[in-house]
């Protein structure tokens, strides 16, 4: 099944088909991840986004239920230099191309995926379709070229409704901005008892539910979109604990006057270099974001920047001088990754124990 990758700027790669039979567009993006290719399809902040792969072979290992980062991916698509013919592994419970093909995500391998990086580094992120080798390429462009990509893509994949991860300790509001199970699985293993809220959550929701601490998830989209969301952040943190991880980190950072902006290429995978300033600690953290925080626009007087990235200095995290409020760019979560940042959980949890003690002696 010959199919062909065709970019904004009138690239087109030819390669084999695998996964769904569809054509699809999307933006498309890298991520330099050597493994957790079932993790990244399945992660919601790549909804709407075509995938590529760097790592030659992906596959090999298979696809089981225990590693979804979510139940209904939005990726649009996979991109790959080689798929494995054979995967094994006693955990593997279908093939990766079976995975794709009843997620209804097409893939196509045998491309150039060096050349296709090397683009993408170099002119930036931009639109792509993979389709049919037999369809039209003039038409496949006009189409192409008249896609309007969306910004606002946290409707699609946030929960509709509330639903718990119960426990027995702390009490813990999540918004789902595009939420992977990993965040509800470090909870979990702090025993919180965890209430999911939609990404429509206002802060009178969230004080009605008397929680200890508010999460905010990762999710996909322009950070500039979610007025809402920054206005809801800029009440609670006040009175809650509050901790923001990769969409919620920007979203904690615009609720205090900071702006965004979106990325050559952003950040994609499981290798990047980040620094805790107070420290000097090097961490080795999990990425996945196209925009970033605007350092020009850190009000000094209200967030400390806590993070940065090595490779290109971009703030990879912040916390409010006076409220018990902090976020981070990464996903200490990881999943997959090295887990070099999980301890980050421990610091959430801890401030929201001090915080209590500090009303109970009140």
């Amino acid at each position: 099944m010959q199919r062909y990758l065709i970019l904004d700027d009138g690239s087109v790669f030819k390669g084999t088909g695998f996964g769904a039979k569809n054509s699809t567009t999307g933006e498309v993006v890298f991520t330099t991840g050597m493994t957790g290719y079932q993790e990244a399809v399945t992660d919601q902040s790549y909804a709407n986004q075509i995938l590529v792969f760097t790592n030659p072979l992906i596959g090999n290992y298979g696809v089981t239920l225990d590693d979804y980062e979510s139940l209904q991916p939005n990726c649009k698509g996979v991109i790959c230099r080689e798929v494995a013919r054979v995967s094994t592994s006693w955990r593997q419970q279908e093939t990766f191309p079976a995975f794709l093909e009843h997620m209804d995500i097409p893939g196509i391998s045998g491309i150039d995926t060096r050349a296709l990086v090397k683009k993408l580094r170099v002119h930036g992120t931009m639109k792509g379709s993979i389709i049919d080798a037999t369809d039209e390429l003039e038409h496949a462009f006009d189409q192409l070229h008249a896609t309007v990509m969306s910004d606002q893509l946290v409707a699609q994949v946030s929960t509709t409704k509330p639903y718990p991860n119960p426990g027995n300790k702390r009490n813990i509001v999540l918004i789902d901005y595009g939420a992977k199970h990993s965040i509800l699985r470090e909870l979990a293993a702090r025993d919180c008892n965890t209430i999911v809220l939609p990404y429509t959550a206002t802060a009178e929701d969230i004080f009605k539910l008397k929680p200890d601490g508010v999460l905010l998830s990762n999710g996909p989209g322009n950070p500039e979109v979610m007025q809402d969301a920054v206005n809801m952040v800029s009440e609670v943190e006040k009175k809650i604990p509050v901790f923001g991880i990769c969409l919620g980190h920007q979203i904690l950072a615009q609720a205090n006057g900071a702006k965004t902006f979106k990325m050559k290429f952003g950040h994609r995978g499981f290798n990047h270099p980040v620094r805790e300033i107070a420290t000097g600690r090097i961490t080795f953290t999990s990425q996945n974001h196209g925009y970033a925080v605007d350092p020009e626009s850190i009000d000094p007087n209200e967030l400390i920047v806590t993070h940065r990235e090595i490779n290109d200095g971009t703030i990879e995290g912040i916390r409010h001088r006076y409220y018990p409020a902090f976020s981070v760019q990464f996903h200490p979560d990881a999943a997959p990754g090295p887990s070099d940042a999980v301890d980050l959980f421990d610091d959430f949890m801890h401030m929201i124990d001090i915080r209590k003690e500090e009303e109970h002696n009140a």
